[in-house]
């Protein structure tokens, strides 16, 4: 999946300010299994076009900084001061260690930068962040110019802009303009110079909430007619005389919603972050009245709802199971209706958020779960069960102060927790009396493939977690299978995971060891990682480490995700974090179809157990186990404990106490596993396809140049499943029926402005534009499949780059 494409298709739901935001963020993103944070974004601006938006933009990104004289209070300072700050050892000027720094460069180069002989001095101490990090510049390695931005459709807007001198002129002048400018109303038609100019005061809408938001800097930046032009507005359009009336009146109107004002309000609920003062205006201009209206209107109104919220959750503590779910539904009906308030989406009402999901949690925990087999009651849990445990996480990751968590937490324990400890003894009681199925044999149907598929081991992928991988995977068009197995007991990684592997059979148990480890079946030596690949070797299965994606004719052992070392680092604060493990394992799967791979099927070893505040102790004396792990102990031979038992994967005569429902063996755990609950045993299975059919070709365009109005390019070529790609010149038979277009839409073949061409033995082709008015044009060059469908592009400019 590329991230630029995609930026550019969410762009039109963004405004221009918002859509450059996630671009350079994007230039950020990195993948941690195989390379590290990069030390800052360099953001050069040769030109200084960019300059307007930076102050604007520095409220939507506080890690922005800007190279110019000392002035750390609006983060602008000299290079040696900007290295301090990226080394963070500035206290007075914080950047979480987790954000990216991004260091916007005016009147510097990428190409001057890039010259470490011919550097200005005060420009050295910043050379060498282009290695330690990352560059926001064009695919061509240049500094991203505004019209470069907004007519680029590989990594920009790709609007249809004017390319004449006036229109340029227009363009930089509106450049703070054209920033809250949605980009939505841009699209569609083509932009000059007076669309441009008419961005001064063509919005008067625009123009109040700036001014709101901060009128001593409007009155300071807009010159008198502009102002003039502005009051004259405000009297016919809201009965309002800026001069007169003042911020304070305004935002009282603003509030009120009443007649013309309702529109300015809807504007503002559409982009709140765009105009940052508007929500203390509104503080400032509440009416008198005792109960204002529309509530909803007033940021008091949000925090006193928050804060009797907050006290409610709280008081669950001390209420029975069932009194906690019903008040939490009473709850909820009070206050959902403030997740569609403007300041939720502010992020200031997280406690309302995170209500939705306990309501959610209330209701499936009504009923305990179930069952007169572990089958049966797993069987409850795959049917919808499982949500419960996604709205508990939910919950938490909706809220970020100590204070709202401790509210959640309350709630969690109240409702979450005899639900889930009530199931895990329910569990427990059924295997004291049958063993977990496959337990004694295990089925390897799950852990073998063939040629063409790839294993991918995630570390700790719970059920209810792996459901959310699916819901990403789907939406992106993949075809997933989902199916489940009992996880190898004690559901700790040195048990389970040789279980889930296409070397458990030769592998076995001996004595129970302390690190629950198993031994290999040839030498009886520990299943150490090294061991652990080299029996992957012998049985013919490739390793991958991150990032490679082997030889897809083969069969391929690989893993990702980084779930159990965050649960065990993190502990309850791991809720807010599984939507990027999400992001990262689904980037790694779409990885190895691209590269050709058949299948890939997901497998993990156990799941866990997680409740902020810690999971219940139980007492087991050190002196009756050889071993005492969170959730599970290895028991001394001849001892007799009263917790409960289970036997040892590998070796069924050594026997394993477990927690009783979801206790701990040791006091503190908010996350842990190696115990017997749903939540550890029922892992998932996942099989995500490719597809079937005929192999599809995969091209890539490796040159593009033009002489005049003729574009000649170069494409590569490979079948899916081949082991690398290869050039068509070197594949007989590979080009047959590929062809190259040029076109103003990549997948609207009647916007094409040439004449489709078929590529020769060679892979090239040249295709010529008639219409020499064109020259300039940004277009996509297309590579076509016989059926015609685009399986590459590129972005280009008719008659060449400038």
């Amino acid at each position: 999946m590329e991230l630029l494409e995609n930026l550019r298709m969410n762009a039109s739901t963004m405004t221009v300010i918002e859509s450059l935001k996630a671009s350079l963020e994007t230039a950020s993103t990195h993948n941690p299994n195989d390379a590290a944070q990069p030390a800052a974004v360099l953001w050069t601006d040769h030109d200084a076009q960019w300059r307007p938006v930076v102050a604007p933009l520095r409220r939507l990104m506080p890690q922005l900084l800007t190279l110019g004289e000392y002035d750390p209070e609006k983060r602008i300072g000299p290079s040696i001061w900007l290295r301090c700050v990226i080394e963070r050892a500035l206290d007075a000027t914080e950047i979480s260690s987790e954000t990216t720094p991004i260091i916007y460069l005016p009147g510097v180069s990428r190409q001057e930068l890039g010259a470490a002989e011919a550097c200005p001095d005060h420009l050295k101490p910043l050379v060498e962040l282009q290695y330690r990090g990352a560059c926001w510049t064009q695919k061509n390695g240049k500094d991203w110019t505004v019209e470069a931005y907004l007519v680029s459709r590989k990594g920009g807007l790709g609007l249809d802009v004017a390319r004449d001198a006036a229109t340029r002129r227009s363009m930089l002048r509106a450049v703070s303009e054209l920033a809250t400018e949605p980009v939505e109303a841009l699209e569609g038609k083509r932009l000059e110079a007076e669309d441009f100019d008419r961005l001064f005061s063509d919005d008067p809408i625009k123009d109040m909430l700036a001014w709101i938001s901060d009128s001593e800097s409007v009155r300071s930046t807009w010159d008198k007619g502009r102002w003039n032009a502005f009051v004259s507005r405000c009297h016919a359009d809201f009965r309002l005389d800026p001069n007169t009336d003042g911020v304070i009146v305004a935002a009282e109107k603003l509030g009120r919603r009443e007649a013309k004002w309702v529109t300015v309000w809807n504007r503002f609920a559409e982009s709140p972050f765009l105009y940052p003062g508007v929500p203390e205006q509104l503080r400032r201009g509440m009416p008198d009245d005792l109960f204002p209206e529309p509530r909803a209107s007033w940021p008091e109104s949000n925090e006193k709802d928050e804060a009797a919220l907050r006290k409610d959750l709280l008081g669950l503590g001390n209420m029975s199971a069932s009194a906690a779910r019903e008040r939490v539904c009473e709850l909820e009906d009070s206050h959902a209706s403030r997740r569609g308030w403007v300041w939720a989406k502010l992020g200031e009402a997280p406690l309302a958020a995170a209500l939705g999901y306990l309501s959610k949690l209330a209701q499936c925990t009504q009923n305990e779960l179930g069952g007169a087999s572990a089958e049966e009651l797993a069987a409850l849990y795959r049917e919808g069960a499982w949500e419960a445990d996604a709205a508990a996480l939910d919950s938490m990751a909706a809220v970020k102060s100590s204070a709202d968590a401790r509210a959640v937490e309350q709630a969690l324990n109240a409702i979450y927790r005899p639900w889930l400890d009530s199931a895990s003894r329910h569990l427990q009681a059924l295997v004291d009396s049958e063993p977990l199925p496959g337990q004694c044999g295990q089925d390897e149907s799950d852990v073998l493939v063939d040629s063409g598929y790839a294993i991918l081991f995630a570390d700790g992928l719970r059920f209810d977690v792996s459901q959310r991988l699916v819901g990403h995977l789907r939406e992106s068009g993949r075809s997933v299978t989902a199916s489940t197995r009992w996880t190898a007991l004690p559901s700790v990684t040195a048990t389970a995971k040789p279980a889930v592997s296409p070397v458990a059979g030769h592998i076995k148990g001996l004595a129970l060891r302390e690190d629950f480890l198993p031994v290999t079946a040839d030498a009886e030596r520990p299943l150490t990682t090294h061991r652990f690949r080299k029996l992957l070797a012998d049985v013919g299965y490739q390793y991958l480490r991150a990032g490679e994606t082997g030889d897809p004719s083969g069969r391929a052992w690989t893993e990702n995700g980084e779930l159990d070392k965050l649960g065990h680092s993190l502990q309850a604060k791991l809720a807010a974090r599984i939507g990027d493990q999400i992001e990262l394992l689904s980037e790694r799967i779409e990885a190895l179809l691209d590269a050709g791979w058949r299948e890939v099927r997901v497998v993990t070893d156990h799941g866990w157990l997680w409740l902020p505040g810690g999971l219940p102790k139980v007492d087991l004396p050190k002196y009756l186990t050889a071993s005492r792990w969170a959730r599970c102990a290895a028991i001394k031979r001849g001892s007799t404990v009263e917790q409960p038992t289970v036997p040892w994967h590998w070796n069924p005569s050594e026997r394993i106490a477990v927690g009783p429902g979801v206790a701990c063996f040791s006091a503190g755990n908010e996350y842990a596993h190696g115990g017997l609950s749903l939540q550890e045993c029922l892992i998932p299975v996942l099989r995500i396809s490719a597809g079937s059919g005929a192999a599809k070709a995969r091209a890539s365009i490796i040159k593009v140049s033009w002489v005049g109005l003729r574009c000649r390019a170069r494409v590569e070529v490979a079948q899916s499943g081949q082991p690398a790609r290869q050039a068509i010149g070197e594949a007989t038979g590979q080009a047959a029926g590929l062809s190259i277009d040029l076109r103003t839409r990549v997948n609207d073949k009647d916007s094409s402005v040439s004449r489709a061409r078929k590529l020769d033995a060679a892979g090239a082709a040249s295709l010529l534009v008639a219409d020499d008015e064109l020259e300039g044009a940004p277009v996509a060059l297309v590579v076509l499949d016989e059926g015609g469908q685009v399986i590459a592009r590129q972005s280009t400019i008719i008659g060449g780059e400038d």
